[in-house]
């Protein structure tokens, strides 16, 4: 019983951690709302978008760093069934964070960070998934998406007792591309801007 309790709490910190959303926090410093700007998205696309680079590889790094310290400290806290469910966790304090209205960002870093306190190498094979899927098609879309589909794959083999939990953070970062998944049906996604300016060169 002690074992669930722990496994709870690290879960509840998991989440909070999650709420950390470096995205939205710089642009309020701007004087703007990221979640009305650009895609709307809380993330490190957006944030490139809207904000720069700078404020991009910001969001990008505290988003992977706040996955991979939930997931290990929720296996300090309670052991590897307390890491498996802080990667849900932590991931869905990143989408729906309570501090910022339940608007959050797609998951994509976070989760990546989260993958890599629980299982590195899986993590960096889902993660090159991503990229090749990033330079094929100059989106970060369809990596994404990509790689969400393929997780469960990679846990299978790698993580089977996370398989089943890596299915719902699979579906739910494929659901939060919906959008994108239209407009990529419909020829309208946009390329990455930092493909653009070398498009230009």
């Amino acid at each position: 019983m002690n074992d669930i309790w722990m496994t709870i709490l690290a879960a509840v910190i998991a989440y909070f951690i999650g709420n950390i959303s470096p995205s939205i926090l710089m642009a309020r410093a701007k004087g703007i709302d990221i979640r009305k700007e650009g895609s709307g998205n809380a993330g490190t696309t957006n944030a490139l978008r809207v904000m720069g680079k700078k404020a991009g590889a910001v969001t990008l790094i505290i988003d992977i760093l706040k996955g991979t310290c939930a997931v290990l400290l929720g296996g300090l806290l309670a052991g590897e069934t307390g890491a498996m469910w802080c990667v849900v966790a932590v991931f869905c304090g990143h989408v729906w964070p309570v501090f910022f209205g339940f608007r959050g960002g797609k998951g994509v870093a976070t989760a990546f960070g989260a993958l890599l306190g629980l299982n590195p190498l899986m993590a960096l094979a889902t993660l090159a998934i991503v990229v090749v899927g990033v330079l094929l098609t100059k989106r970060m879309s369809v990596g994404s998406i990509v790689g969400a589909a393929c997780f469960p794959i990679l846990s299978f083999f790698m993580e089977p007792d996370f398989v089943w939990l890596g299915i719902v953070v699979a579906i739910i970062v494929i659901v939060k591309h919906r959008a994108n998944i239209g407009r990529l049906v419909r020829g309208e996604e946009p390329i990455m801007s930092i493909f653009e300016k070398e498009g230009k060169q």
